[in-house]
């Protein structure tokens, strides 16, 4: 199998967000005014996770240890860069959740309620700058879209690689003559 090109997930996930050049410029110039307020917006996620059933078997016994890698993740969210070891990293994130079997319906409703809390954070730092509000809930909404991309080609990752498993163990054929086809094969295009 192919390694992953960051670079190129990143211009994808980018593309795919709408998170622009402004956007990068406007949380590089405006992130580390937030960073106070990560752990606020980590205390809400967290309380909102575990009013959901479903949620709570993935939270019991590493509540704190969770909220501490939340909240750094969510710095780095807040203060770039945004190339492709942000890409890698955002991938791995993902791959962490899907190695605990998180659903991926998870991810996008992290990412909701991630804004949800992001929303108050922001009308009260930019309370006295309406325009540059509007100009940074959009960076938000697109950087964490940005990021939940990335995440989520982690699950198709993933499921692409268990299928294969699963065919290689069906067929008793071997990775690397899985591997010898596959490349002749996209040597003919």
């Amino acid at each position: 199998m192919s390694e992953i090109d960051f670079a190129a997930l990143a211009v994808h996930g980018k593309s795919y967000a709408g998170f622009t050049a402004e956007d990068e410029a406007l949380l590089l110039a405006e992130g580390t005014k937030l960073l106070p307020y990560m752990a606020q917006v980590t205390d809400g996620f967290y309380a909102d996770l575990q009013s959901i059933p479903e949620a709570t078997q993935f939270l019991e016994g590493r509540l704190e240890s969770l909220k501490k890698t939340h909240q750094a993740w969510l710095e780095g969210i807040f203060t770039g860069p945004y190339d492709e070891k942000f890409a890698a990293l955002m991938h791995h994130v993902g791959e962490v959740h899907v190695r605990v079997k998180l659903p991926v319906e998870f991810m996008s409703s992290g990412i909701v309620l991630i804004n949800n809390h992001m929303s108050p954070v922001l009308a009260e730092v930019y309370a006295d700058d309406v325009p540059t509000m509007g100009r940074m809930m959009r960076a938000v909404n697109a950087v964490t879209g940005f990021a939940l991309i990335i995440m989520q080609e982690s699950y198709q990752t993933s499921l692409l690689a268990e299928e294969l498993e699963r065919f290689l163990a069906i067929t008793g054929m071997s990775r690397r003559l899985f591997d010898n086809l596959a490349n002749a094969y996209r040597d003919t295009d």
